[in-house]
């Protein structure tokens, strides 16, 4: 070991010591996204068709006939309701629809009404069904032959999007606060003082962090995909060794802007602030519990600049669809603009008081 790189071995060690000792660290880089994923993944699980629920008013002629129409039909919870309650469960969200027997059209044919909350996609959806119920019972047949053939696509799942959006979020997360902030408490503790009197390099201090944060790269990203595989069938569809050159990509480009990030601030509230301001808009922008496709096209080109983003989109293309690197290039370039020119800047903007 030659004396020049010594500094930096030391500092790293003391990185990693300093990360195991501190319980909160391992509680919010391995057990809190494991959380996330088991309350998202249920929360947000694949479940059975809604059924759809109808409310038939008691009273008008022809009402019994309705609601023994649609309480054959499949797929339809249908109730039979005076008029009041049918209408304060439809407030109150208990049914979809009320259907009202409305005696003859002009034509002599049964006429029905329907009465729902427009603005409720479930209501549209349950009118459309009781509708085909009441038509089919009248008679109506089908013009067209047709067929199902029900299929599920691999990684079409919301908790196969959702987990390698919070593998990327825990990455920039523990990549921002637990070097940035380490950095200014170090900084406000006047250790840093104490560094900048030794023959220790400032390049030294500065990749003793991310250098450290490659040993628990590893079991952050396994953590939470080895989870995500036994609870919920989560598979990776490309390779690994991809998988894993896009997280430490990812996880060096969120340690070079959290050394950025730390390089000026003198206060943990100023740090707080910083780190906030950088965060907050990936978390929402960037896709990690919802497709960024969502907001208008003009600001797609915007956001997929933003690193979040970019470690989202090459993360899912690789777990979900298998795909290999080289057609993931842009997500790859961006994430490497980003953590050179962030180091680059943090070495060049960094002080020690």
């Amino acid at each position: 070991m030659s004396e020049r790189s010594r500094p930096l071995l030391e500092l790293t060690r003391s990185r990693i010591l300093e990360f195991v000792r501190e319980p909160e660290a391992l509680f919010w880089v391995f057990i809190f996204p494991v959380l996330m994923a088991v309350v998202l993944g249920i929360a947000f699980r694949n479940r059975p068709v809604d059924v759809a629920r109808v409310a038939v008013t008691e009273g008008p002629p022809g009402a019994a006939r309705l609601f023994d129409q649609l309480k054959r039909s499949p797929g339809i919870d249908a109730r039979f309701l005076p008029s009041l309650e049918a209408e304060e469960a439809l407030r109150k969200g208990r049914v979809d629809v009320i259907v009202v027997a409305a005696g003859e059209a002009p034509d002599g044919r049964p006429a029905v009404a329907y009465r729902f909350d427009a603005t409720r996609p479930e209501s549209l959806a349950t009118r459309h069904a009781a509708d085909e119920a009441l038509q089919r019972a009248a008679g109506r047949g089908d013009v067209l032959a047709t067929a199902e053939q029900p299929v599920t696509e691999p990684g079409s799942r919301y908790v196969d999007f959702l987990i390698p959006g919070l593998v990327g979020l825990n990455l920039m997360g523990s990549g921002m606060w637990g070097i940035g902030f380490s950095v200014v408490v170090a900084r406000t503790r006047k250790l840093l003082k104490r560094f900048a009197a030794t023959p220790m390099r400032r390049s030294h201090y500065l990749l003793s962090f991310a250098f450290s944060r490659l040993l628990f790269l590893t079991l952050e990203v396994v953590a939470v995909m080895a989870f995500a595989w036994v609870a919920f069938g989560v598979r990776v569809r490309g390779s690994l060794v991809d998988v894993a050159i896009v997280t430490l990509l990812g996880a060096m480009t969120f340690a070079g802007l959290g050394l950025l990030v730390a390089a000026r601030p003198t206060t943990i509230e100023a740090v707080q602030g910083w780190m906030n301001a950088v965060m907050l808009p990936m978390w929402l922008l960037s896709g990690t519990f919802f497709s960024y496709e969502r907001f208008p096209a003009f600001l797609h080109p915007a956001l997929r600049a933003l690193p979040l983003t970019a470690l989202n989109d090459a993360l899912r293309a690789v777990v979900n669809d298998g795909a290999s690197l080289a057609t993931r290039w842009p997500d790859l370039l961006v994430l490497l603009a980003w953590g050179t020119v962030s180091f680059v800047l943090a070495l060049k903007l960094f002080r020690w008081q």
